[in-house]
């Protein structure tokens, strides 16, 4: 049951908190979904969990700061886990707005959204004050047209959304190899769109160079966040010929 249910919150790099909440069941080792808060002047939520998560998720955020203090939402794709309380949280926070790239916008948000959503700036950062924050188009990558994730420049971090995903109740960060995992996870799900954008849209997030990578389930990774992006290309290149 939901009520059961018990959501972890971790500082991962400065002013950014991981939400996470380990879910049995799922798989025989479980799963994590994790939603990021970015303090500052302008918080920022990535991800908003599923509508049945809301009450763990909004509590979580209650221990950081008033949820009436929240101005930005976001996440990776249209997906329960990722959107589906979104407008749950528009509600709580009378200043929050939904920001996504133009193409997620347009297909969808406009519909979904009980408050008129935000394009992201294509080319420049959205600065929410404490954080800069730059949006990343990956359609497809690493499934759903309308992708996009975004890297905070203040920090290094990168908003990994489903990249990486792997299995089980796992340490908040970590510096150890997440890619093994991800490809073991993927053998399992089969969720990434082995497309001709999957290894240019890594190659091009791996030019970041972030040193932290914030993903939605699993633990996040502190260290060479370049080295596991191309690595995880070269997994992806190695296991199903992607290129």
């Amino acid at each position: 049951m939901a009520s059961d249910l018990d959501t972890r919150v971790d500082e991962i790099a400065p002013d950014i908190y991981r939400l996470s909440t380990w879910i049995p069941g799922i798989t025989e080792h479980g799963f994590t979904f994790n939603q990021f808060l970015l303090t500052g002047d302008e918080p920022f939520l990535f991800h908003t969990g599923q509508r049945f998560l809301f009450p763990q998720v909004s509590a979580a955020i209650e221990r950081i700061l008033p949820l009436t203090r929240l101005r930005w939402i976001s996440f990776g794709h249209l997906e329960a886990d990722e959107c589906g309380a979104v407008n749950q949280f528009l509600a709580a926070a009378p200043d929050a707005e939904v920001i996504h790239g133009p193409l997620a916008i347009m297909l969808s948000l406009t519909d979904m959204c009980d408050r008129a959503p935000v394009a992201a700036p294509l080319d420049d950062v959205h600065d929410v004050g404490g954080h800069r924050l730059r949006f990343i188009a990956t359609p497809h990558v690493p499934h759903n047209w309308e992708a996009g994730l975004w890297f905070d420049e203040a920090t290094s971090t990168l908003l990994a959304g489903d990249l990486f995903t792997h299995t089980g109740q796992c340490q908040a960060l970590t510096e150890s190899d997440c890619v093994a995992p991800a490809l073991d996870a993927e053998a399992v799900f089969h969720a990434t769109g082995l497309t001709t954008n999957l290894i240019p849209a890594l190659t091009q997030l791996a030019e970041l160079n972030p040193t932290t990578l914030a993903l939605m389930h699993g633990a996040s990774f502190h260290g060479d966040g370049a080295g596991q992006l191309r690595a995880l290309a070269d997994g992806y290149t190695g296991l199903f010929g992607a290129s």
